[in-house]
């Protein structure tokens, strides 16, 4: 018979998860179900109490109650920019990832001769110093009414997950895509929620170890309903950048 307090604590942690047995067995590599593990019929094997621990961040000494921390801290996650980009002067410009470079984002985040051939301006505002700086374009209509397709964000790179706000937007770079999205952690797991603004699109959950960059969205650019090539969208950018230098040197 399965120790009571394994028994106890087990359940407990399955129902805490809203899952069924049959939906935490899937989970687990069990099979069929967990019954047999909550009426004592088996004991727990290792590959399940390995299995809690990757998943959710169980705490084994917990679950078989020799202490009282049921979690074990979640290591620091770096999310942090791969690659940046600096100009002759070793300042950091900000790169445009258009629509199209986004495809291929995540398979070339560590090449940096693939960043060279993005388009990168500086902008000399104090926002914008001592931090890295990316420009991505809006693909899709999951983040209305705030951002609309083809609008470009500006988005300032994060370290970790404890800069991470629930009520901000971010760039999300994943390992197969670049989406813009909520992100909101999920207690005691090594997962996050995906929410998008859009109602007509439900969340979804995603590992942290499949997120490779996440950037913290600051500003938005939009130039109407034309599209706006990626030259013409660098040429405005720099039009408006040296407007705004006479105006400060004016000033």
């Amino acid at each position: 018979m399965e120790n009571e307090i394994v028994i106890k604590r087990f359940t407990e942690v399955r129902r805490d998860l809203g899952f069924t047995q049959a939906e935490f067995a899937g989970k687990l590599g069990i099979p069929s179900t967990t019954a047999d593990i909550e009426r004592g019929r088996t004991r727990l094997t290792g590959k399940v109490v390995a299995e809690l621990l990757r998943l959710y961040r169980i705490n084994p000494l917990w679950l078989y109650g020799e202490s009282t921390k049921r979690y074990l801290d979640t290591e620091s996650v770096s999310v942090m920019p791969k690659v940046v980009s600096v100009d002759s002067a070793e300042n950091e410009n900000i790169l445009l990832v258009n629509a199209k470079a986004a495809a291929g984002y995540p398979q070339n985040i560590q090449d940096t001769s693939w960043y060279r051939k993005l388009p990168a301006f500086d902008l000399p505002l104090p926002q914008f110093r001592n931090a890295s700086y990316r420009g991505f374009q809006v693909e899709g209509d999951s983040m209305l009414p705030n951002l609309s397709p083809g609008d470009w964000v500006l988005a300032r790179g994060i370290e970790n997950w404890d800069d991470i706000n629930g009520n901000r937007i971010y760039v999300i770079v994943l390992k197969d895509a670049v989406v813009v999205k909520k992100i909101e952690k999920i207690p005691g797991t090594e997962r996050v929620r995906m929410i998008s603004l859009n109602g007509s699109y439900l969340p979804y959950e995603v590992d942290t170890k499949d997120i490779q960059e996440v950037w913290l969205v600051s500003s938005k650019i939009t130039f109407g309903l034309e599209a706006t090539t990626e030259n013409g969208l660098l040429r405005e950018l720099k039009q408006s950048m040296e407007e705004l230098k006479e105006k400060l040197g004016a000033s």
